[in-house]
């Protein structure tokens, strides 16, 4: 899980402004909570890079702490920012150990290779198995500007892979093979046109990762 570092040295990329308080690695305060609408695929905002955050300040704690109630609700294990129609840089996530926040994370290396029945909740009701690398090494801040380094493998790997997509303007879509895509194609299709998912024939294992 995320290790911050326990000395960040005397300068961070990230600013802060006073009063903005939260416990390092975790979502923000837990005051005046309220879930976003989630954005769905044909939105723009999915396929926009995401921007650079420069000040953690009060309004960007409360943006994470709405994220982590949408994200609940949804329900799935993360979001990121885009998916809530906010182009920065963050990605909020749940793997059952707490809610955790990644600010302008970075993915340094990875290796291996992890076969996973992948969802997401801007695709709703519809999922692939999709391969990636088996572990990463993500780099990354904390609400607090802490630097944050973990190594992840198999399913929070895939978290963070899924996630950095949506900052990248990447829908799982992209990372389908030909035969996917075509089926892909039509159960979209119907998802963009009556707002429902078609049944898929085969069974589904995974879970909704955003």
């Amino acid at each position: 899980m995320a290790s911050p570092a326990t000395d960040p040295g005397p300068y961070s990329p990230i600013g802060r402004s006073s009063g903005s308080g939260s416990s390092a690695g975790e979502a923000g305060s837990v005051v005046a909570m309220a879930s976003f609408e989630i954005r769905i695929v044909g939105d723009p905002v999915l396929k926009q890079r995401a921007h650079e955050i420069e000040n953690v300040d009060d309004a960007l704690v409360r943006l994470v702490d709405d994220m982590v109630v949408t994200m609940y609700e949804a329900p799935g294990v993360g979001l990121a920012a885009p998916q809530v129609g906010v182009q920065k840089r963050l990605f909020v996530y749940d793997i059952g150990e707490g809610p955790q926040t990644l600010v302008n994370p970075t993915i340094v290396e990875g290796g291996g290779e992890w076969v996973f029945d992948e969802g997401c909740l801007s695709v709703p009701g519809l999922s692939w198995e999709i391969v990636r690398p088996k572990e990463v090494h993500l780099t990354g801040w904390d609400l607090e500007g802490n630097e944050v380094s973990v190594e992840a493998d198999e399913y929070l790997a895939r978290v963070f892979q899924h996630e950095m997509d949506h900052l990248d303007g990447i829908l799982l879509l992209e990372r389908l093979d030909e035969d996917q895509a075509k089926e892909a194609k039509k159960a979209v299709r119907e998802l963009m046109l009556t707002g429902r998912a078609p049944v898929q024939t085969r069974p589904r294992e995974g879970l909704s990762l955003d």
